[in-house]
């Protein structure tokens, strides 16, 4: 019997003309998104190769060691063809030196700000926006708008338990969206394969991704039925779910954030750079007072010399000081750059802890839930900036040794050196303009890829709410639909 009702609801929503509208609308946005998101993939990965090999050539063409610097450009993600997140929301490069901090710049949106505003049509957003409404589409009248026809008592007046009905009702609309779901999916996956994107390493997470999908617009079905069993009229039903899918999708997620900023103030980016900023502008002009006093006493050990023999202890002591000033200079930039790491470390905090509490109360709404959990399985989410950076500090700490090592090794910083002998007098020695820099043993940055069993267990988590939130509008439904009123 549930296999008879639950074809007939199939056949009624093929034949019907909003299942006609709903094929080609999903159709055209499932693969113009995809097909968008593979040139911007593809124009950002020849961006990223550019970016790398310039950064190397000019590298390799300096003529020593001192100061080196280079930039590290960020690796697009083949995910974020299905979910951009906040991928074009952060910079592309960082600079890598001793002296500068990590910090990515130039996102896709700061030099092209007009996209900033429209934003990307991703198959997220198909999902959480389009397909939702289309779900209230096929569900708002499928319980009153029976009883309105006269359809609904007639089919009940025979021995057909109430569950069987309503699990037929539910099956058909949810075959129903499958369809116009799929089918695209699927032509998606062989136009990926036509411009050759890399499927297997995402393969899991993409099944997960629609697995997430098929719960988020599963949920909205559930309650299509549900608001249908509850009112009398369809046209009640459908304002209702409306209003539902407004509150639901648009205002629960933002407010979320908002109270949970007003719940746990941070700091900003603006105000911890100027506090790094702060302590290292104190730091050189301690590092300037020790270095004049330091002089000052280096200075008195030469009193009551001659000037040759002043001269002569000079050049005797010369490197000796030297090494020992270089050897407090570095001493001064490693405090500034832990202080800058364990402010940005705070700040981080601050942050994720906000965070947490904003998403928490955001996923009261099914749609944040299933965002959250797509950003997560993509890996274009919030704290994609911040792993980022992590990793390209962690880079920085071993560019900046390698490059000490290899200007102490060759004794050549790069500037004019000038030196006064008693005996040679005066001798001038600049860097070898000839010369350039051989990277081969250079360390490489490596971007460390996400664990599967972390990204799990976040997914795991809104796996089970949005399964919450289903079983318990289709509970609600059943019991709303066993004392629904057929007359």
């Amino acid at each position: 019997m549930i296999k008879i009702l639950t074809i007939k609801e199939f056949k009624n929503i093929l034949l019907s003309p909003k299942f006609s509208v709903t094929f080609l609308m999903t159709s055209i946005l499932i693969l113009l998104s995809l097909f968008i998101g593979i040139q911007e993939y593809n124009i950002k990965q020849v961006q990223f190769e550019t970016g790398n090999k310039m950064a190397a050539q000019q590298l390799s063409e300096r003529t020593h060691w001192g100061g080196a610097n280079t930039q590290i450009f960020r690796e697009p993600n083949p995910m974020q063809i299905f979910v951009s997140g906040v991928s074009n929301d952060i910079g592309r490069f960082s600079n890598i030196s001793e002296y500068d901090p990590v910090k990515l710049r130039k996102s896709m949106y700061s030099d092209d700000p007009v996209f900033a505003v429209f934003r990307s049509i991703d198959l997220v957003f198909i999902i959480q926006v389009v397909l939702s409404l289309l779900a209230i589409l096929f569900t708002y009248d499928s319980i009153n708008g029976e009883r309105e026809d006269g359809t609904l008592k007639l089919v009940l007046a025979n021995a057909i338990p109430r569950w069987k009905y309503l699990f037929a009702k539910f099956s058909g609309a949810w075959l129903g969206l499958i369809v116009p779901l799929s089918i695209p999916l699927l032509i998606g996956l062989l136009l990926l394969m036509v411009y050759n994107i890399p499927i297997q390493p995402m393969a899991a997470r993409l099944s997960l991704l629609i697995v997430m999908g098929l719960l988020y617009y599963t949920f909205f079905i559930g309650i299509g039925l549900l608001i249908s069993a509850l009112t009398r009229n369809s046209s009640s039903s459908f304002l209702f779910l409306l209003v539902f899918w407004v509150v639901a999708v648009l205002i629960v997620p933002r407010i979320g954030t908002m109270a949970a900023g007003q719940i746990v103030p941070t700091i900003s980016q603006s105000e911890i750079e100027s506090q790094i900023e702060q302590f290292a502008n104190q730091q050189w002009q301690k590092h300037e007072d020790y270095l004049k006093d330091v002089w000052k006493e280096r200075n008195l050990e030469t009193d009551g010399l001659s000037a040759e023999e002043r001269q002569a202890y000079k050049d005797e002591k010369m490197w000796q000081w030297m090494e020992e000033d270089d050897n407090a200079r570095n001493a001064m930039q490693k405090e500034i750059s832990e202080y800058s790491r364990r402010a940005k470390e705070k700040m981080v905090n601050q942050k994720s802890e906000q965070e947490n509490l904003g998403f928490n109360l955001a996923r009261i709404s099914p749609a944040a839930t299933f965002m959250l959990s797509a950003m997560n399985l993509a890996g274009t989410d919030v704290h994609l900036k911040n792993r980022y950076e992590k990793d390209l500090d962690t880079y920085k700490e071993s560019f900046t040794d390698f490059t000490n090592k290899k200007a102490k090794e060759s004794g050549d910083s790069g500037g004019i050196r000038i030196t006064m002998d008693s005996e040679s007098g005066m001798s001038i020695k600049m860097a070898d303009m000839k010369k350039t820099l051989d990277t081969s043993d250079m360390p490489r940055f490596v971007n460390l890829p996400r664990r599967m069993a972390t990204v799990l267990s976040q997914t795991i988590i809104d796996f089970g709410i949005l399964s919450t939130m289903i079983l318990l509008t289709l509970g609600a439904s059943f019991l709303a639909f066993v004392r629904y009123d057929v007359r």
